[in-house]
């Protein structure tokens, strides 16, 4: 008698692991795995079964994610016809979401694939085995769901407890036997950095003044004004620690004072156009220094108060010194001038003579500049002027200024081109710093 011809069924086994712990040990959980499905399948010989020589792993990566190296593999094996039966030890080592395991057996299925538990005796290919499948995976997301609840319960009572909870260290601490410490370095360098901020108010100045000084993060990156912001709002400085946006006292060591801590913050409040206001009001007059009259005596800043509002002017010397009528021009707002002055100064900046003139003044220091570079430069400058921090504004009108004239019905701007070449190359460098 003829003994029927057996199919047959090439048998893949996926075996997978959440963590690492263990998995460099000679004989770890996926060996275990492995060797219960290669028996299973050895079990099921007389039925046609076959072990396939590929294996297909994944070590320390959870089941709620597709994205793993080995299960892609498999799966691009499925649809090209290589696999008949697939093989695990338990259902959730293949899946541990319902929504992701309904997507892997419409890939089976399309593929006239068997999906076959070892502890879990069933078959996808049946309308009971599918019942039972949906039921055990429902049970297995519970379980996934409840240990992601359980972690999230004990960083919560940890982090109110004020421990640290791992990831990376803020800047001036270091982390021994899991537990923040003050690193003394890098403390002084946050120390000095809140105490900056409370005098100049601006991050971006504060930025440039970090790298001036070649202060990094730990992990030797440039430090800038995003980074600053974070730093300054870090209440682990004030030895808290913070889950949720809910703070408690940490056991850490605080770097910063309570006291310069809600001074900081008195001003991160403020709007940053605020904060450029006030500035403003404190920076020292623009034209400080560059203003003379008809007669060639030098204009000095005074102001004055009247009904709480502040009134800024530039004075004669002349008028001060040998009293009003002396001078054809003997006071003018400071707003009006600095405006006028300030016009004159950004059309200079588009004029081909003044772009010429720079680049050849900027060429004498670098030869690699050229005429395109010191206009797109020049150009730049323009619509960023009402950016500019006023310390800056000051600053660039010193830099491209050499000295004003003012006459009864018309304003000289006299020019800097060596000035003007040291702010183009300033401009290409990107040193030039925009308001906080």
């Amino acid at each position: 008698m003829t003994k029927p011809i057996v199919r047959k069924l090439r048998c893949a086994v996926y075996t997978r692991k959440s963590s690492e712990e263990g998995l460099e040990q000679e004989f770890n959980s996926l060996h275990a795995q492995r060797e219960s499905c290669e028996a299973y399948i050895a079990s099921q010989r007389s039925e046609g079964w076959v072990l396939v020589r590929d294996q297909y792993d994944d070590g320390g990566i959870s089941g709620g994610t597709l994205e793993r190296p080995g299960l892609k593999r498999l799966l691009a094996d499925v649809d090209d016809g290589l696999v008949d039966v697939v093989v695990v030890y338990k259902i959730d080592r293949l899946s541990r979401s319902l929504m992701d395991f309904s997507k892997l057996v419409e890939v089976f299925d399309r593929n006239g694939v068997t999906f076959v538990s070892v502890t879990q005796s069933f078959n996808t290919t049946t309308s009971m085995g599918r019942l039972t499948l949906n039921i055990l995976l429902s049970f297995a997301q519970f379980e996934r769901e409840v240990t992601a609840e359980r972690i999230r319960d004990k960083v919560k009572a940890s982090r109110m407890k004020g421990m640290w909870m791992g990831g990376v260290p803020p800047f001036g601490y270091r982390v021994e036997n899991r537990k923040l410490l003050v690193d003394d370095d890098n403390a002084a360098h946050v120390r000095w950095i809140f105490s900056r901020f409370l005098e100049i108010g601006s991050c971006t100045e504060l930025a440039r003044e970090v790298g001036r000084r070649g202060i990094q993060t730990s992990r030797g990156n440039r430090i800038d004004k995003k980074y600053l912001y974070r730093l300054l709002n870090n209440r682990a400085y004030i030895g808290e620690a913070v889950h949720k946006g809910d703070s408690y006292p940490g056991e850490h060591d605080a770097i910063i004072d309570r006291a310069v801590w809600d001074k900081v913050h008195s001003i991160l409040t403020e709007s940053p156009r605020k904060r450029a206001a006030r500035t403003r009001a404190d920076t020292p007059a623009l034209l400080k220094g560059l203003l003379y009259g008809p007669d060639g005596a030098a204009f000095s800043p005074t102001h004055t108060r009247k009904g709480g509002k502040l009134y800024r002017y530039y004075v004669s010397q002349s008028v001060l010194k040998h009293g009003a009528g002396s001078c054809p021009v003997g006071r003018v707002p400071a707003g009006e001038i600095e405006t006028a002055v300030i016009d004159q100064l950004r059309a200079v900046f588009r004029q081909p003579e003044i772009v010429a003139g720079t680049w050849k003044a900027a060429r004498a220091q670098d030869r690699e500049i050229t005429e395109a570079d010191a206009h797109a430069a020049l150009q730049q400058l323009d619509p960023l002027w009402d950016e500019l921090f006023p310390a800056e504004q000051a600053r660039i009108v010193g830099l491209a200024i050499e000295r004003v004239d003012i006459a009864l019905d018309s304003v000289n701007v006299r020019l800097r081109m060596d000035g003007l070449s040291g702010l183009a190359r300033e401009m290409l460098a990107g040193d030039v710093g925009v308001a906080a």
